[in-house]
């Protein structure tokens, strides 16, 4: 692998919600304005496209009919060492079909959703793959499916994270800065200019209401729960879940289908409800905007919830009896939104393992 090879970058993940992808994305364009050569895949297309699709839907059903089933799931596989071995020779009949995807001169493999730690982190622990994997861990919460013999470095996004990383086995472990947009810290249009992009009113608090791209969760009884408390009018973005846009129709709030601009949806609104703890939380944290956790979804909604709570980032509101409240404080004059997380940037931990990868290549003087 010659001095240029070593500057491709692979970046790994999945279609499981917008999340893993979004996150992937955001590394690819920062690599990419490096001069790096970055390709990315979905480690989904890598199984025949039935079974591509039934691992996508099960767990968005999962979310949507059987909460209390991933909720155990989640659990259960958070106090086993098992379930990740399990995960391992689930996709063990992967492996071929990775290496024959993998570009010859594959210098650095970066993975953003974690059964792919399972995939990639056997073959690199046996030498099949003599490319460092790194893995950027998406959500507050590291749970034991992140953790792969065979990964070399793991970045996490809060000081809390790094400790879970290795109590569950993880040995190099960096805090890096959330992998978000720029434009959502560095936004120039002014809270009115926004409100007029989305049809909103100009006077007036607004509580943006978001639940990922699948629009999972608890949406319309969080809205009108929102709608009651009279502190703000809601605006609910229902994602990609048509179900829910056409549900909502007749809400008496402003309900939107998926949008493209968030950077200015969250520059136009007072506060965030929220209920996963993932990509949202992070954008609304640069955004600099205060955030409410209200009806978590199960597993690592709930798991995400209890830590960003802990470390004073996002507000937990476990009850309805609550919600009020809590929208009241943060309504008030004033109310400042907690500090974004802070780190290294993850772009400069890939570009450094890429410098010393070329610099064991070069042979000896």
């Amino acid at each position: 692998m010659d001095d240029t090879g070593r500057r491709r970058v692979v970046v790994v993940s999945a279609d499981i919600g917008a999340g893993h992808d979004a996150a992937a994305a955001e590394l690819a364009s920062r690599l990419g304005e490096q001069g790096l050569r970055v390709d990315r895949l979905n480690v989904l297309s890598l199984l025949p496209r039935p079974l591509h699709i039934a691992v996508r839907e099960t767990y968005r059903n999962m979310l949507r009919w059987l909460p209390w089933s991933y909720q155990a799931i989640f659990t259960i596989s958070g106090r086993s060492r098992l379930y990740p071995a399990l995960i391992r020779a689930v996709t063990r009949p992967a492996a071929r079909r990775m290496l024959d995807w993998l570009p010859p001169d594959t210098g650095i493999i970066v993975t953003t959703w974690p059964f792919a730690n399972q995939l990639l982190g056997p073959l690199r622990r046996d030498g099949r793959i003599p490319a460092p994997v790194i893995t950027y861990v998406t959500d507050f919460v590291v749970h034991p499916t992140w953790v792969s013999p065979g990964v070399d470095i793991y970045c996490v996004i809060h000081h809390e994270a790094l400790q879970q990383a290795k109590t569950n086995g993880a040995s190099d472990v960096r805090v890096v800065c959330p992998l978000v947009s720029a434009r959502f810290s560095q936004s120039d249009l002014s809270r009115r200019q926004a409100r007029r992009r989305f049809g909103l009113p100009e006077e007036g608090r607004l509580a943006l209401i978001v639940a990922g791209s699948w629009g999972a969760g608890k949406i319309a009884r969080t809205a009108a729960e929102v709608l009651a408390t009279g502190c703000a009018q809601p605006v609910i973005v229902c994602g990609r879940n048509e179900k829910l846009h056409r549900q909502l129709r007749r809400f008496p709030g402003y309900v939107l289908g998926w949008v493209d601009d968030m950077p200015s949806l969250m520059r136009a609104v007072d506060v965030l409800v929220e209920n996963a703890g993932g990509l949202t939380c992070q954008e609304s944290f640069a955004a600099g905007l205060s955030t409410v956790t209200y009806r978590p979804l199960p597993g690592h909604g709930k798991a995400n919830a209890l830590i960003l709570a802990r470390a004073g980032l996002t507000h937990y509101v476990p009850s309805a009896n609550r919600l009020k409240p809590m929208l009241t404080e943060l309504m008030a004059q004033g109310a400042a939104a907690p500090a974004a997380p802070s780190g290294i940037d993850m772009a400069a931990v890939v570009t450094e393992v890429c410098r010393q990868a070329e610099r064991r290549s070069l042979p000896s003087p």
